[in-house]
């Protein structure tokens, strides 16, 4: 039985560059993330920005029933 032996070669060089640059890539993809991110996303906003949400301790968020949940949804339009 003949071996091709160059072609089986060519072939794990194609396996071992494609398995390199997607290992590469991925954290290329990774460090573009981390870039991006913003450092602290929850933080107070500066300037002239205004935070919209803040969350009273006496305020009750949940309605009481059913009803009023979909009554809530169907006014609120989420």
């Amino acid at each position: 039985m003949i071996v091709p032996l160059r072609k089986l070669l060519e072939r794990l060089r194609f396996i071992a560059l494609f398995l390199l640059m997607t290992y590469a890539m991925a954290h290329l993809f990774g460090t573009v993330t981390e870039w991006i991110s913003p450092v602290d996303k929850y933080r107070e906003p500066h300037g002239k920005a205004v935070k919209v949400f803040r969350a009273d301790e006496n305020a009750d968020l949940e309605p009481a029933s059913f009803t009023d949940r979909l009554r809530l949804f169907y006014w609120l339009g989420e």
